[in-house]
């Protein structure tokens, strides 16, 4: 029997996903201006990006970037534990830690990089990690590089996870959740989970790459909004490219745990440093995000005015309460469909189709951010009610 051809495979694969109506497809933004997106010639009103805070044009953020651009150039040219680690990074990684409460934090070049590394160097074969089946899949991913038995629960399932920690009681384990989930829009029963974690001796590992800079008195998250600490949740990661609109990713904790990834961590040990230029940007939205609280009480009210909206509409809504606001559709091609009567009417809206959510599970996923205004969210709404009063949502 011949050897299978690998893109002969690959070819047959897409061709499959294209007959289903589920074929990826890349869009090039031409020009952004705040939430106005020039895509092909028109200009929409995106309701589509993870910018929550309105930080990713804001000038401070631009300066430091051009400022230390100008002053070293744009690669940090070498991985951190060579020569790329320069005092962008060193005083942005003290910055984060700062303000997520712990001894230490580590600059990753992606969430998906510091995921696979964090899970990569703390678990070996034979451990056990416990997942919420709805965690992001750079998560999954990370377990299974480590060689670790995964075991996944039913989402939010807090006694289905305790039974799946119990199942293997004499096994080092780690439970890794994301803090908000990034299709769904809602938040992990996180004070739950801690205290299972300290009954059963196991490692609590969030990723609130959705929740930094929009959770929180003080922005710094899903834990501190829930009065969880270093202790309670020994790994915390999240993300620099969403509400604090740079790029990149960084893992906190205690010393103990950073210097092991610095050991350990391969995505970190052999990728080439962020440019110092993004850190210094990263870290002028770090300061925006702390001084600037009108940001996040103004994307709390817009939350709030589109599930009111929403709801005397009969949307059929998501019980979300974060900047992630699933409109659930089931059909993919009705989620398709949707989105595209929603750009001819001028709005960009993401719809998310099997298998990045389960089979009838399609949805849009609408994101709000502060740098929409109250009537961008009334447009958006009523935009909703024409599609529901014509063919169909909901």
């Amino acid at each position: 029997m011949p050897r299978p051809e690998l893109l002969h495979r690959l070819a047959a694969g897409t061709a499959q996903r294209a007959h289903a109506g589920l074929l990826r497809r890349l869009r090039v933004i031409e020009h952004g201006d705040g939430p106005w997106l020039e895509t092909g010639g028109r200009r929409l009103l995106g309701f589509c990006g993870n910018d929550y805070l309105g930080l990713a044009q804001h000038p401070q953020v631009i300066a430091a970037l051009k400022r230390v651009a100008d002053d070293a150039g744009v690669g940090s040219t070498s991985a951190h534990l060579i020569c790329g680690h320069r005092r962008e990074h060193a005083m942005l990684e003290e910055a984060l830690a700062e303000w997520t409460g712990r001894e230490r934090a580590l600059l990753f070049s992606t969430g998906y990089m510091a995921n696979l590394g964090t899970l990569q160097a703390l678990l070996q074969r034979g451990d056990v990690c416990v997942q919420d089946r709805l965690d992001h899949a750079c998560l999954i991913d990370g377990a299974q590089l480590a060689g670790a038995e995964l075991k996944r629960y039913p989402h939010a399932d807090v006694t289905a996870a305790a039974r799946q920690l119990q199942s293997r009681p004499d096994t080092a384990a780690l439970l890794a959740t994301d803090g908000v989930f990034s299709m769904d829009g809602d938040v992990a029963p996180l004070r739950e989970l801690a205290a299972l974690c300290t009954r059963e001796g196991a490692t609590l590992m969030v990723d609130d790459a959705h929740g930094l800079g929009v959770l929180g008195d003080d922005g710094s998250g899903s834990l501190r909004a829930t009065g969880l600490g270093q202790r309670e949740v020994p790994v915390l990661m999240a993300t620099l490219g969403k509400a604090l609109g740079c790029s990149g990713a960084f893992v906190a904790g205690s010393a103990t745990l950073v210097d092991g990834l610095l050991q350990f961590a391969r995505p970190y040990i052999y990728t080439t440093a962020m440019p110092p230029a993004l850190a210094a940007a990263a870290l002028a939205a770090v300061e925006l995000a702390q001084r600037e609280s009108w940001r996040r009480k103004k994307l709390a009210a817009l939350i709030a005015r589109f599930r009111a909206g929403a709801g005397e509409l009969g949307l059929p809504l998501m019980p979300s309460p974060s900047a992630i606001q699933p409109l659930q559709l089931g059909d993919a091609q009705a989620a398709l469909d949707t989105a595209l009567a929603l750009e001819r009417r001028g709005f960009l809206v993401g719809a998310i189709r099997p298998p990045t959510v389960p089979q009838g599970q399609a949805r849009l996923r609408i994101t709000l951010s502060a740098a929409h205004e109250e009537a961008d969210v009334d447009r958006l709404l009523g935009a909703l009610d024409d599609l529901r009063r014509a063919p169909r949502v909901g």
